[in-house]
């Protein structure tokens, strides 16, 4: 019996898209041997690199398998799969040939993230990669952001519609601002020191950019923190006890690695009238504006009301390391931060925060 040629609509139409932009260059394209349905160890059905020269020489990296390729199989018809495909653009030198190996792992590493949490990307994302985005590199690029990809525009294709999100590498206090103020804002106001959203594993901190670090203290102050959801690894909540000797207080638990910027979030969350939401893996905190301060919790969820003189406190108590905090004028509760251990890929500790 003769096999039928499968049909790959999806994949067609990114090809045609990429096509308007690169006209008739031949990409590094590399595919995936065994199918991850069929367990092989990569999400993605292949990965492209094209040669790009403006603004910068550069690779544009271009992932095939977070959207539906071949026939349709999702139930909603308006999306194909998960609704993008990753792009990501990296300094080249100009007679470079061949893409470096760690930028195709990172993505493929991306694939196992989304397919292993259902978990998808939207533009103005951020994920701390906990390292060096390229393991082993001497760079200060220890974390993402995602943005629409300048040059490659949303497409309808037969089976739903495919945005193009670009992963830019950044640092973590560029991390840190857009948690504290918002992904787009920041590479906004940098974007004439990262066109296009190329990554340099060379480059420092834009922060060190006066106008840029300006730009940013206005509008984080202006608009608050973006960031209403916080996952926090770190997580854990124990009420507290009454006996005839002795009272222990009701306690969350967070980790020192996360305490410092939740400290700023309260600031640019409780202040501007909005609340923030950390979320653990049994534990959801809610910090929430109220015109007086109190704690609430039922079952996984604690609710925290402040005032503004209440988070103002908190956050200058709150610091990387580890101590007990009262919450500021709630009877019998208090913030434990313990330490946080940094792992590699191989579980080893590298790093402890607190």
């Amino acid at each position: 019996m003769m096999n039928e040629e499968i049909g790959a609509p999806g994949w067609d139409a990114i090809d045609q898209e990429l096509e308007r932009l690169y006209g008739s260059q031949e990409p590094k394209h590399y595919g995936t041997l065994i199918s991850y349905a069929l367990g092989g160890q990569d999400p993605l059905d292949g990965i492209s690199a094209y040669k790009a020269e403006s603004p910068i020489p550069h690779w544009h990296f271009v992932t095939y398998g977070f959207s539906e390729l071949y026939e349709k199989e999702s139930e909603d018809q308006e999306v194909s799969g998960f609704g993008f495909e990753l792009t990501f653009r990296l300094q080249r030198d100009a007679d470079e040939e061949e893409p470096p190996a760690w930028a195709l792992n990172l993505l493929q590493n991306m694939g196992r993230y989304v397919f292993g949490s259902g978990n998808v990307f939207r533009s103005g994302d951020y994920l701390d990669a906990n390292g060096p985005i390229c393991l082993g590199a001497d760079t200060q690029l220890t974390a993402l952001a995602f943005a629409e990809d300048p040059e490659l525009p949303a497409i309808q294709t037969p089976n739903g519609q495919v945005e193009f999100l670009e992963m830019t590498g950044i640092t973590g206090d560029e991390l840190e601002a857009m948690q504290t103020w918002n992904t787009l804002g920041v590479l906004g106001a940098a974007e004439e020191h990262i066109p296009y959203y190329i990554t340099d594993l060379t480059r420092g901190s834009l922060l060190r950019i006066p106008p840029v670090a300006e730009k940013i203290r206005q509008g984080a102050e202006a608009e608050g923190s973006s960031t209403g959801f916080l996952f926090v690894d770190q997580l854990a909540w124990e009420p507290g006890k009454s006996g005839w000797f002795s009272k222990q207080p009701s306690v969350v638990k967070m980790g020192a690695k996360q305490a410092g910027i939740i400290a700023k979030l309260l600031l640019g969350r409780i202040l501007k009238g909005r609340s923030l939401t950390l979320v653990g893996p049994d534990t959801r905190v809610v910090f929430e504006p109220g015109q007086k301060p109190e704690l609430k919790a039922e079952g996984g969820e604690v609710r925290i009301a402040l005032d503004d003189q209440a988070a103002s406190e908190l956050s200058r108590l709150l610091a990387p390391k580890e101590s007990v905090v009262p919450l500021p004028f709630v009877k019998g509760a208090a913030i434990q931060i313990v330490k946080t251990q940094i792992k590699d890929s191989e579980g080893n500790v590298v790093k402890v925060i607190g």
